[in-house]
């Protein structure tokens, strides 16, 4: 009787504790655990009392049991304390509908875990390992023109990408194929012949193309002035001799030519280098006239070899709003189905640009990309002119200097004598340019170029007891620099790996500065901040053109642009990395402006200009995010919510149940008016399957509802007043994007996390793993004590353990990196 009063108490004890206010529910009794310690602490508590209510053997939820789980060891699991560290540091565990025990509390948890997980991780610390990286396609054009001089298009001769983790040079899912394979080599072969020139080459043909969602009413950049539309691209000329252009335009199904006004009057002019070389009539009738649809040819045009700007564009007859059916707009053809025969447009469009030759090759003429290369000739006349020996003596001169360059390191007899056997066997089918363009192939073609291997130095892997190893100095030159610039390491940074400059943190440092400070760091822009900020998917959506007519692909590519040069200006300045989401500035043209409401901004080029209200701050009012996370005809807070938890606090939500309704099912009211997106979002989380997800998920996402598909500035939608109001998932109210950003930064611990992780991902190319985390949390507290400026975060990446160092036992099979027997992993 006596134990059962003893027990009836203590369970009135803790309903007692659960109902006090801000006391914990649902406490679970104290579980058995596998250490045989159940400390009498606050964390220890909280695990065992709250969050076992949902993770343990029974529910699972999360796919994770803490019912054995100790704080005091937590290092013995320290993948799952990581988990639990980044749902507290989020504010996101306990989840909504649960009380929660105290802020002050839950932040001890946090801290006690993190500090059990950080003192083992010094004690034992992991650099982890990777395989082999190769070019990727834009590393391997940015090799190509730092080597060359020359701009080429990888995706030519090289497949899509693999995406992991966010980023496209991540080691472990660059598989190799045999098409990749030929891909590369295919590749060696045409741009040796692009950089040297080719007299046996056959004609052939290159196709540019015009997107269909770009605006031809305006003067496009490179064409000349006084012309609207069309393209211009630089192509490169393989040989002196005539080519053939062909100009296709864009018709209807039925082969109507789009444009056709009264009168008709249209011409197009083809340029070479801004050099008018034809003029021609536009024949409203030509669809009757060839079968292979609206297109006209010039007659031979001669070029010479090399890199030149070609454009095709026409002669700009008007100026002003022209009348269509959606009018005034600012895309000129808003739906190719519907064409001319509904008046969408009036104006005659470019579809596609080819370039074909050459015919009756006369020579090849000297080119930037040849003087790069040949930095040594006998000349005609010379004594030597006709010396074998001489000719060898100069090319190996030029074989050296491509090999070193493009190997990024120094290189020996080893290297050349192989390369200029390539070269004999050149000389032997075309003489001494045949033999150096033979062997730039070979080069472009080795794995000392193609990938980046990085060898334990000798003796100290297998001498290191415990398995780690410093990077070798090269091969950390070529991280530092692909990390940083996107592309090989220049001169001085090979010199300073050579002559023991990169040996210790100052040497680092004083090589990341001085690259920082380089125009190639926008490098760390265009790519790194691109891919974190999913940038890349802007390219996915169309915003519907009868809804918005006037988004068309300059305006999506203005939007990418503001976002890069946000970031790169942050690094430049070294300024704090929550400007992304505080800056009251940004950088437009006149175009992006004008899509904004900001007046005051002319002409094409971006410049730096202050928000004229508060609508607008940070990444958050960027027309390439808003438009990136929604769909064609309307916007998406899920997409929104997703991306804020995925990006910048690094908490993606689970993925959505089998058989979830689509939004697009639930389109009208009783009273059949069409409904706001919050309108459908509250009658799709009514079902209990949804309602868990989206009620974390969608207030972050509704906080930006008064943005539309486009980016632009709304009030309203689908007639009635856009609500933008909303409950974050530990209570914090919501009202708009102000709110948002408030709510954002008050959890700095956990961006400023989220956005190391991406980065240091992306210097290493691979994944960042649990055993990182202490890693991470030491440069987010440098980085802290220096304000969170740019430089504290790229400098922590490049200075620490992980990019210095690497662990062995790593073994390659098709191309994932396998831990082997005895790694203990």
């Amino acid at each position: 009787m006596k134990k059962l009063l003893v027990a009836l108490s203590c369970v009135a004890l803790w309903g007692l504790i659960a109902a006090l206010p801000g006391g914990w529910s649902c406490f679970a009794p104290p579980v058995a655990h596998a250490h045989g310690l159940v400390p009498d602490t606050i964390p220890q508590t909280i695990v065992s009392q709250v969050c076992t209510n949902c993770h343990n053997d029974r529910r699972l939820l999360g796919n994770m049991s803490l019912e054995r789980f100790v704080v005091e060891t937590a290092h013995l699991e320290a993948e799952t304390a990581e988990k639990m560290i980044r749902k507290l540091r989020a504010g996101m565990m306990p989840p909504p509908g649960i009380q929660r025990p105290p802020a002050e509390d839950l932040l001890e948890l946090a801290m006690t875990l993190e500090a059990r997980v950080d003192a083992a991780a010094a004690a034992r610390p992991d650099p982890g390992a990777r395989s082999f990286q190769r070019l990727n396609r834009a590393e391997y054009e940015r090799s190509i023109r730092a080597l060359l001089g020359l701009e080429v298009d990888a995706s030519a001769y090289l497949p899509n990408e693999t995406i992991s983790a966010g980023f496209d040079n991540i080691a472990d899912v660059q598989n190799l194929s045999a098409t990749l394979l030929e891909g590369y080599l295919t590749a060696a072969g045409e741009i040796s012949r692009l950089a040297l020139g080719d007299l046996s080459l056959t004609p052939s043909e290159t196709e540019y193309e015009v997107s269909r969602y770009a605006e031809q009413r305006q003067h496009v950049p490179g064409t000349p002035i006084g012309t609207r539309g069309g393209i211009a691209v630089v192509h490169n000329f393989v040989a002196d001799g005539d080519y053939v252009f062909r100009l296709a335009f864009q018709h209807e199904s039925t082969g109507n030519f789009f444009g056709q006004t009264t009168p008709f009057d249209e011409q197009v002019e083809l340029s070479i280098d801004g050099e008018r070389m034809a003029l021609i009539d536009i024949d409203r009738w030509m669809h009757r006239q060839d079968p292979n649809g609206v297109q006209v040819e010039t007659e031979p045009i001669h070029v010479t070899a090399g890199p030149h700007r070609v454009a095709a564009a026409f002669i700009k007859r008007f100026d002003g709003p022209i009348e269509d059916l959606v009018s005034p707009h600012e895309w000129s053809l808003a739906d190719k189905k519907i064409g001319y025969s509904h008046g969408i447009t009036v104006v005659a469009h470019l579809r596609d640009l080819t370039v074909r030759g050459p015919f009756g090759v006369t020579g090849i003429s000297e080119t930037p990309t040849r003087a790069r290369i040949l930095t040594c000739r006998p000349e005609a006349g010379d004594p030597e002119a006709s010396d074998p020996e001489a000719e060898a003596r100069c090319a190996r001169e030029i074989v050296e200097r491509l090999a070193r360059q493009a190997y990024r390191r120094p290189v020996d007899a080893g290297d050349i004598d192989p390369l200029m056997a390539l070269y004999e066997a050149g000389t032997g089918d075309g003489g001494f340019e045949m033999g150096v363009r033979t062997v730039l192939q070979g080069i472009l073609a080795s794995p000392d170029f193609i990938f980046r291997f990085e060898e334990p130095p000798a003796g100290e892997a297998g001498d290191a007891a415990d398995g780690l190893y410093r990077i070798a100095p090269l091969d950390l030159a070529s991280r530092i620099s692909f990390f940083l610039w996107g592309m090989p390491p220049d001169d001085a940074l090979i010199e300073a790996a050579r002559t023991g400059g990169l040996s210790d943190e100052a040497g680092v440092e004083t090589q990341v500065r001085r690259m920082l400070a380089h125009p190639g760091a926008e490098g760390l822009a265009s790519r790194f901040a691109a891919q974190w900020l999913r940038l890349q998917d802007l390219d996915n959506v169309h915003p519907d053109a009868l809804r918005f007519p006037d988004f068309y692909e300059q305006l999506a590519a203005d939007m990418r642009r503001e976002t890069e040069l946000l970031f790169e200006h942050l690094v430049r300045e070294d300024r704090s990395v929550f400007e992304l989401l505080t800056a009251d500035y940004t950088f437009v043209n006149e175009r992006l402006a004008r899509h904004y409401g900001i007046s005051g901004v002319a002409g094409t080029h971006f410049r730096k200009i202050a928000y004229p209200d508060e609508s607008r701050r940070g990444v958050l009012g960027h027309g390439s995010i808003l438009t990136s996370t929604s769909h064609a005809n309307r916007t998406s807070p899920v997409l929104r919510g997703k991306w804020v938890m995925e990006v910048l606090l690094g908490t993606p939500p689970p993925p959505p149940p089998p058989d979830v309704p689509d939004l697009e099912a639930i389109e009208e009211a009783e009273e059949g008016r069409f409904l706001t997106v919050r309108e459908r979002l509250e009658m799709h989380r009514a079902s209990p399957a949804c309602r868990s997800c989206h009620r974390v998920i969608d207030p972050l996402g509704l906080a930006l509802e008064n943005f539309d598909v486009t980016g632009a500035h709304r009030i309203n939608d689908s007639g009635r007043a856009v609500d933008p109001s909303g409950e974050l998932y530990d209570g914090t109210p919501l009202s708009g994007p102000a709110d948002l950003r408030t709510a954002l930064l008050s959890r700095r611990e956990s961006l400023a996390r989220t956005f190391t992780e991406n980065l240091m991902a992306y210097a290493l190319g691979r994944r960042v793993e649990y055993f990182d985390m202490p890693t991470i949390r030491q440069i987010t507290r440098r980085a802290e004590a220096d304000d969170y400026r740019m430089s504290a975060f790229i400098l922590g990446v490049a200075q620490s353990p992980a990019f210095l160092m690497s662990r062995s036992g790593a073994v390659v099979e098709q191309g994932i990196e396998q831990p082997d027997a005895g790694s203990g992993n």
